[in-house]
């Protein structure tokens, strides 16, 4: 435990090094900017994974979670043969 200045204030506060510890003084998060990035690191993750083409989600059927499953093993199986196919063709000429 320890104190760090309010990025909002500017009053010290008690801090358990945690980016999103309340200040004492005002509420706000004593993060600041890095709390603000590392929200939009995760929201940008979160946006990545769903652009991806077998992304469960939770709206989703039971045939459809089944299919994108199936989708994602079978990709998986696939990505796995290739990388071991140019494992294969790396490791002849050595």
């Amino acid at each position: 435990m320890g104190e760090k200045k309010c990025p909002h204030c500017g009053n010290w506060s008690t801090w358990n090094q945690k980016l999103d510890d309340p200040c004492d003084h005002c509420g706000k998060p004593l993060g600041g900017e890095d709390l603000l990035h590392k929200q939009k690191v995760e929201q940008d993750a979160q946006d990545r994974a769903e652009k991806w083409i077998f992304y469960i989600r939770e709206e989703d059927s039971d045939l459809m979670i089944l299919l994108k499953k199936i989708g994602n093993t079978a990709y998986v199986i696939y990505m796995s043969i290739l990388s071991f196919i140019a494992w294969v063709i790396a490791a002849l000429p050595g």
